[in-house]
């Protein structure tokens, strides 16, 4: 099960994500920016995204507790915030990898385009950076994908 996150929700994902602080978690909480996955009626996992440029969703964390990995959970965490961003009139989402992550095979499997041109240029700050761009509604084009 996927829900939109609630206040409470933050303890369990601050206990697992050293990458935000509980302040900007609860932001992103009120703001409805973080989905949590529930399976057999546990916590296990979360997606938590922003927008970059102030106009593009960014998928900036992307989480499933240890024992819930390779069961198809992230790919529903993924598809879902999809859905919503384009529920929400979203053309386009972006997220990144470091280049040598496993990350970045899931994200490709998902339709998500490695980018190494002009706006990979200005995102990815450092060689070992990975963008994914996925874009919504069209066929794939260099450095994106639409979602369909």
């Amino acid at each position: 099960r996927i829900r939109t996150a609630q206040a409470p929700d933050a303890a369990a994902i601050l206990q697992h994500d050293a990458h935000i602080s509980a302040r900007e978690l609860q932001n992103l909480i009120r703001l409805e920016r973080v989905y949590v996955l529930q399976a057999g009626g546990r916590f296990a996992g979360w997606l938590r995204y922003g927008l970059f440029w102030d106009n593009t969703p960014f998928l900036n964390m992307l989480f499933l507790l240890e024992g819930e990995r390779r069961k198809g959970y992230g790919r529903a965490l993924v598809r879902h915030w999809e859905a919503r961003m384009r529920a929400l009139g979203y053309t386009t989402v972006m997220t990144s990898t470091a280049a040598n992550e496993y990350a970045q095979h899931f994200y490709q499997k998902l339709g998500y385009s490695r980018c190494n041109n002009c706006l990979c240029s200005l995102f990815c700050v450092a060689d070992h950076l990975s963008c994914g761009i996925r874009q919504v509604r069209v066929p794939v084009y260099t450095g994106g994908y639409r979602i369909d």
